[in-house]
């Protein structure tokens, strides 16, 4: 293949505004995945279970798989999957480690079952290859409104928890002592983070699903440390990623990742240069208070 040849399949824009007309679910889709997806994804960095995203997405795919197979709805299989993911890492993973070797021994399992269903399924290999790496035109009339239910049920009740979820994610031993529950906030987080992934599988594949739900927050996260301006750039970057990938998608005859990872890619790139220059520039006017401030000791050491 010729870089002509490649490029042409990449980018391609002719008849851009034919095609765009059919694939306007799927762009409204992806704007409220990602500003869902990047609101949600500041918890997932402050609790730090980025490889949680991963490991309910594996049983998400599992659960689309197994719907495929048997002629299911394909968003109903996604969610009992990604729930039941999430519910066993919630329940059994309190502690860091626990959670880690949960997730680890369940992420094989899911990809395994998925796996073995879609090898079973006899359909066409489209379907098959789009759980795993998303598909620009599956979504539909009916998946856009239940897309747009969840992400509203998501974002309320983060915004009714949003205070003691913050405490318990930033500062659980405190939170704990002051009498947040967090056993239950972590639980209803976790059933809530596995909505989130089950939505996206459908958008952007199982394999990927992190490029909305992690790295849109962690991008924020570089050059801001406000609890108000960290959530506002997770949901812009993660609506420029999500609708960015579409629009580019339609311009190409490849699957829509990778125009959406590589935009968020590009944007926690972008972001962590910012924040090392911001840090860097902060270092020379420390140590110059640092020295003024020990200058009269070292005087009065003197005399």
């Amino acid at each position: 293949m010729t870089f002509d040849e490649f490029w042409g399949q990449v980018v391609n824009f002719s008849d851009y505004g034919e095609l765009l007309n059919l694939v306007r679910f799927s762009l409204i889709a992806a704007a409220v995945l990602g500003i869902a997806g990047g609101l949600i994804g500041v918890f997932v960095m402050q609790r730090d279970m980025a490889f949680a995203v991963h490991g309910i997405s594996e049983l998400s795919f599992a659960g689309a798989a197994a719907a495929l197979l048997f002629g299911a709805n394909v968003v109903a299989g996604s969610i009992v999957g990604s729930l039941v993911a999430a519910i066993l890492i919630g329940m059994l993973g309190a502690k860091a480690r626990d959670r880690n070797s949960i997730i680890g021994v369940l992420m094989p399992f899911g990809m395994g079952l998925g796996i073995l269903f879609l090898a079973l399924y006899p359909g066409r290999s489209g379907n098959k290859f789009g759980l795993l790496t998303g598909q620009i035109i599956s979504v539909d009339g009916e998946q856009l409104g239940l897309l747009i239910v969840i992400s509203v049920v998501v974002l309320a009740a983060l915004f009714v928890v949003w205070r003691p979820l913050t405490f318990d994610s930033l500062d659980p031993e405190v939170a704990a002592a002051r009498g947040v529950p967090s056993r239950a906030l972590s639980l209803g987080f976790m059933v809530l983070l596995g909505l989130m992934v089950a939505v996206a599988v459908q958008i952007i594949g199982a394999l990927l699903v992190m490029a909305l739900l992690v790295t849109p927050a962690a991008a924020a996260m570089r050059v801001s440390s406000s609890p108000r301006l960290v959530p506002v750039l997770s949901m812009i970057f993660g609506f420029v990623s999500a609708t960015g990938g579409v629009l580019l998608a339609i311009g190409g005859s490849l699957p829509i990742s990778p125009y959406i990872t590589t935009i968020s890619f590009l944007i926690y790139l972008v972001c962590r240069v910012i924040g090392a220059r911001r840090g860097s520039s902060r270092k020379p006017s420390v140590s110059r208070a640092s020295t003024t401030e020990l200058t009269p000791v070292s005087r009065a050491g003197k005399s």
